[in-house]
């Protein structure tokens, strides 16, 4: 199992306790890019979205837990003379 945190299983498994499907759905994804944690939630809207997508009659419940919201923060880009996405490079007077 990838994620081999409790926490982050929990948070996987979320859908199904909702849904009353714990036990009934293999899972193989596939998740690029962040960290562990954000990749949970990652697999977790993947998740609600394919579960939704095979039994339309559960989408009201999903809906309402909040699991087909996908979360829009993303790294801002590098700008051309900074350093990163906002910080200058070091002054220097002399």
């Amino acid at each position: 199992m990838y994620f081999a945190r409790p926490t982050l299983r929990l948070v996987i498994n979320q859908v199904f306790g909702i849904t009353e499907r714990e036990g009934q759905y293999d899972v193989v994804c596939t998740v690029k890019g962040g960290g562990l944690s954000g990749q949970a939630g990652a697999v977790k809207h993947g998740i609600s979205q394919a579960l939704t997508r095979f039994e339309p009659v559960l989408r009201a419940s999903v809906k309402a837990a909040g699991f087909l919201t996908r979360d829009s923060r993303v790294v801002e880009r590098k700008k051309y003379g900074k350093a990163k996405a906002r910080r200058s490079f070091q002054f220097s007077k002399r």
